[in-house]
């Protein structure tokens, strides 16, 4: 296993139809067909049985940031197990570093506007989020189900826009290699503009979850 939460270039390319995107100040990968679509189809029930308001860390004044609906997944329910050790066997990160997965349901109009998933250390909610396990690390997101028209994930620094294909797999690395946070990490979950989007998140830790 990795230590402190990281996986590497070379762990993720191990792996059958692993792609990197060409960015020298970006980490960014992708796999298509990371998950099957019964999987793919179970996890979509379980966002839509447990979803909420989604919120956000260091609130900036702006009600309409982020208007999306998340779910935090039941780690026991077998479909989530199955998710994780598929990412487990993808990453080879140590799982004590992983927070619970998360899923994000878009429906249309709903967006959140370009943020990072690090927190950053200056901000009003570092203690609240970070005291204890630490800086995110890695990133790993799949899309469930693909949608008729919008919400892709554009990276703004690297100029590039993913759209949602179901079963694909996003991965990025949150900091730069001296291990300080990678603002061309910086991302907006675009507007739908038709259907409905669902989004796995599985984020991981310099220290331990607790």
């Amino acid at each position: 296993m990795m230590q402190l939460g990281e996986s590497s270039a070379d762990i993720l390319s191990q792996t059958p139809g692993v792609q990197r995107a060409p960015f020298a100040d970006l980490e960014l990968f992708q796999r298509k067909q990371f998950l099957a679509p019964a999987l793919c189809a179970a996890l979509i029930e379980l966002i839509e049985a447990g979803r909420r308001p989604s919120t956000i860390a260091d609130a900036n004044g702006d009600a309409l940031f982020r208007t999306s609906e998340t779910c935090d997944l039941d780690p026991d329910h077998p479909a989530v197990r199955e998710l994780e050790s598929r990412l487990v066997a993808l990453n080879e990160i140590d799982p004590a570093h992983g927070e619970p997965v998360q899923g994000q349901r878009y429906a249309p109009g709903q967006e959140f506007k370009p943020h990072t998933d690090y927190f950053d250390p200056d901000g009003a909610d570092w203690e609240r989020y970070c005291a204890v396990s630490g800086q995110r690390t890695w990133t790993f997101m799949v899309y469930p189900n693909s949608v008729e028209a919008g919400g892709g994930t554009r990276f703004v620094a690297a100029k590039k826009i993913v759209q949602p294909e179901a079963g694909k797999l996003l991965a990025w690395n949150n900091r730069r290699a001296g291990g300080e946070p990678n603002p061309a990490t910086l991302h907006h979950g675009m507007k739908v503009r038709r259907g409905v989007k669902y989004v796995i998140t599985k984020w991981y830790r310099e220290g331990p979850w607790r």
